[in-house]
């Protein structure tokens, strides 16, 4: 793609990168039908190539962007389907950030619109206002549903009821069963603390009994992603280093041999905190170290060589999320964990097509996400699943909201078949 920046504009280190990936880009529309927004719309400002030319825009002129691109950066998933079907391996992830940050840095967002954008950004982030919230919330679920709008919907997806947090919840250390094999940090995270405990749960008792002695320290949370694709950058990095201070504590401690995340966007945030902090000379070697050991849960399951002890007959359809499949690019692993714990596993047609949830993304753009979920919950039903299997509290929460099938974290259905419970909101039986 051809460029056309200033030689003053190119004496920043940010265009400069951005000119780079731009320059990557070779037209070829391949992007295009792995779009889920371009798949439903068929508007070409709303698949990837498109965006880039915006991007490109943006970022060539001066002054505030023209409010008529804003909603095309809104719509966008960052669910990275684009990344993995392009030939020309343009870094789309890190161009829609800079496309996104000068958003925000420029255009005036109507009132009502900034308050819900920042309220999300940073209620998520913290586990104990969330839950606060949601159960302040919940006594007036049904009058304040039927408001118009996102404050409406925002009050439909109160849950009626929320799990109690379960015993061993918080910072802890959890010994290895036997000798221990690897230690290995646990991020706890926010949304999925409060919305569904029992993922956490798992993944330590599955890791503990594979020989990990799991340590979730004092200090960690949020990762920062759901801030950053909301364009709240600096939020994000203060979360990011958060993490990072605790983490290498923790490694300065003893060495710990994995960072181990169980949500998938999370994972994908957190092992691109080496980009995030390239330019700072106090954090870019520890989080670069931080990304180097941080693994999807399914990830140190094969490592630890997992193996079941009561194998399961299920049929599972397994939806892969975004972060794991486009992200972190771990192919079909978790596919085949569960396949060895004996599960009859289908992956979703259309599996590169997200199901809408992408964060805060479902509450902020509701008709696209309606309707990719809808599509997605088409294809899951279609293959007449026993459980839907996934590993993203995001994809689980919403697709639970759409359909009377159980969904649950693939962990969940690991542990059960290591001697686990059995996982879900409804119970599994064999057959």
């Amino acid at each position: 793609m051809k460029t056309d920046f200033s030689i003053a504009k190119l004496a920043d280190p940010e265009i400069v990168e951005a000119n780079r990936i731009l320059r990557s880009c070779i037209h070829c529309g391949m992007c295009l039908p792995a779009c889920p927004t371009y798949v439903i719309n068929g508007d070409e400002r709303d698949s990837p190539r498109g965006r880039i030319y915006l991007v490109k825009s943006l970022l060539e002129q001066d002054g505030p962007p023209s409010p008529g691109i804003v909603p095309h950066f809104d719509r966008c998933l960052t669910c990275l389907s684009c990344v993995t079907v392009c030939p020309a391996g343009v870094d789309y992830a890190h161009l829609i950030d800079r496309g996104r940050a000068r958003v925000e840095e420029g255009h005036r967002r109507p009132l009502p619109e900034r308050l819900l954008r920042r309220l999300l950004a940073r209620l998520l982030a913290q586990p104990r206002a969330f839950r606060l919230a949601l159960g302040m919330g919940r006594p007036f679920r049904a009058g304040l549903a039927r408001l118009p709008g996102r404050l409406g919907r925002l009050a439909a997806m109160t849950p009626a009821e929320l799990p109690s947090p379960l015993p061993g919840a918080g910072p802890a250390v959890h010994a290895a069963e036997g000798k221990r094999r690897a230690r290995v940090l646990l991020l706890e995270g926010c949304v999925q603390a409060v919305l569904r405990p029992a993922i956490h749960a798992a993944s330590v008792r599955l890791l503990t009994r594979l020989g990990a002695e799991v340590v979730v320290p004092e200090g960690a949370g949020c990762c920062g992603a759901l801030g950053h694709h909301l364009g709240e950058r600096a939020l994000a990095r203060r979360l990011a280093r958060k993490n990072l201070e605790v983490w290498t504590q923790a490694i300065a401690e003893e060495e710990v041999d994995a960072i181990v995340v169980n949500a998938s966007g999370c994972g994908t945030f957190v092992k691109d905190y080496a980009f995030l902090f390239r330019d700072d000379p106090a954090l870019a070697e520890k989080a670069a170290r931080v990304s180097a050991l941080a693994c999807d849960v399914s990830e140190v399951v094969e490592r630890l060589g997992f193996a079941p002890r009561e194998p399961r007959s299920l049929a599972v359809a397994y939806h892969p999320a975004c972060g794991l499949h486009h992200g972190q690019r771990i192919g079909d692993l978790p596919q085949r964990l569960l396949g060895r714990a004996g599960f009859q596993v289908a992956t979703v047609p259309d599996s590169h097509l997200c199901c809408g949830s992408a964060g805060a993304y479902h509450l902020l753009e509701p008709a696209f996400a309606d309707e990719l979920r809808a599509r997605k919950l088409a294809a899951i039903e279609g293959l007449v699943p026993a459980v839907v299997a996934t590993g993203n509290i995001g994809c689980l929460d919403w697709l639970s909201r759409g359909t009377g099938l159980t969904v649950v974290h693939t962990i969940e259905l690991l542990d059960w078949a290591t001697g686990g419970p059995e996982p879900g909101r409804a119970s599994l039986s064999d057959g």
